[in-house]
């Protein structure tokens, strides 16, 4: 009992002491005004996107950045995606649509659309977004100069999560939760060592260039957490790599409802642990196991220090995420509970070979 303790102790000070690294820290996107004049390819992977898709091309024709193209590849989707697409470029000169063909063998479906749009790209950047993204202003010209400032090969941003449902409230912040107390998001960039590398695939800005010499996606074509599979190959390359907070500029609405935010996560969670049942299931019964046992020896100092270091974190990382503090104090034990069922989910997904996403086996 005293060694599970302290191990659960060690451990909560450890992501506390993480949780604080990167509130001191700040790793946002700096605000920029000057205005730059480098052609940006905006690309977007489109599948099943018909309550999406438009919100995110108004968007971009409303943002300040003047000299960009966008591509969009509509991913053989049953629903209006295309439609809807095709009839917004034909009035916005500056919009592409591409229809996408049958899956090869080996690939992931978003990794095989995104090296298709690299293919027809342009710019000296490219841009890969999701289709559930909102994108602001100063985005553009903020990630080009943070590009430009530090010569990166790839930035890679968390958007600000948007979440209308009480489901969604007990499920999406874990995203946040579960990346600022586990990795210093600046030694992403300071450190040469590969292994400490993560994305998020909302938002990756390339360099033209080196991603055309890479072909990034096309070394990652059968992996389901792509992105950070990429900004560990930039690093091992010795390339610069770096990840920060959206700051506001760009959003997303992840998921729509409980059950498809449970499904969404079940299909990442298992791959972000490189599919060890082992290392997953010790992750588990730290974070939640270990404070049930510190629980369970009512002794209230113990208790007292635990949920207060708890609580702390809570609020650090939401006030970073630009989420409710709040909400997520009061329902935190309800998104370990839901932690615990998408964990479980994912191993017996992957063990079971059920796991789709759209329609696709993933």
């Amino acid at each position: 009992m005293i060694i599970a303790i302290s191990i659960t102790l060690f451990f909560i000070v450890l992501r506390f002491t993480v949780t604080v690294f990167n509130f001191v820290s700040n790793p946002k996107l700096t605000r920029v005004n000057r205005p730059y004049t480098d052609l940006v390819s905006i690309l977007i992977p489109a599948r099943n996107e018909q309550h999406n898709i438009l919100n995110l091309l108004q968007s971009i024709q409303m943002q300040d950045y003047e000299n960009y193209e966008v591509i969009v590849y509509d991913d053989l989707s049953t629903d209006d995606t295309y439609t809807i697409c095709e009839a917004f470029a034909k009035t916005h000169l500056r919009i592409k649509v591409i229809k996408g063909e049958e899956l090869p063998a080996g690939w992931t479906g978003k990794n095989y659309a995104c090296y298709q749009l690299a293919k027809q790209a342009k710019g000296k950047y490219f841009l890969f977004i999701d289709a559930d993204t909102t994108v602001n202003n100063n985005l553009i010209n903020s990630a080009v100069y943070r590009m430009q400032l530090h010569k990166l090969s790839l930035l890679s941003l968390f958007c600000n999560q948007q979440m209308l449902t009480f489901g969604e409230q007990t499920t999406v912040p874990m995203l946040h939760y579960m990346l600022l107390n586990l990795l210093p998001l600046r030694l992403v960039y300071l450190s040469k060592n590969a292994s400490i590398a993560t994305a998020c695939g909302q938002f990756m800005l390339f360099d033209a260039a080196t991603y055309r010499q890479k072909q990034w996606h096309l070394q990652v074509k059968e992996k389901v957490v792509e992105d950070a599979e990429i900004m560990k190959l930039v690093k091992a390359k010795a390339l610069n790599g770096e990840v920060l907070l959206a700051n506001g500029m760009i959003s997303c609405r992840m998921y729509k409802s409980y059950t498809e935010a449970v499904s969404g996560f079940s299909k990442n969670l298992f791959a972000v642990f490189n599919y060890n049942a082992l290392s997953l299931l010790l992750y588990i019964l730290i974070v939640i196991g270990g404070p049930m046992i510190v629980i369970m020896t009512l002794n209230f100092n113990l208790i007292f220090f635990m949920s207060g270091l708890i609580l702390l974190t809570r609020v650090m990382v939401s006030l970073s995420s630009g989420q409710n503090a709040w909400y997520n104090v009061v329902l935190h034990p309800l998104q370990m509970f839901n932690l615990v069922i998408i964990a479980f989910s994912s191993i017996q997904r992957h063990l079971a070979k059920t796991n789709l996403w759209k329609g696709r086996r993933v």
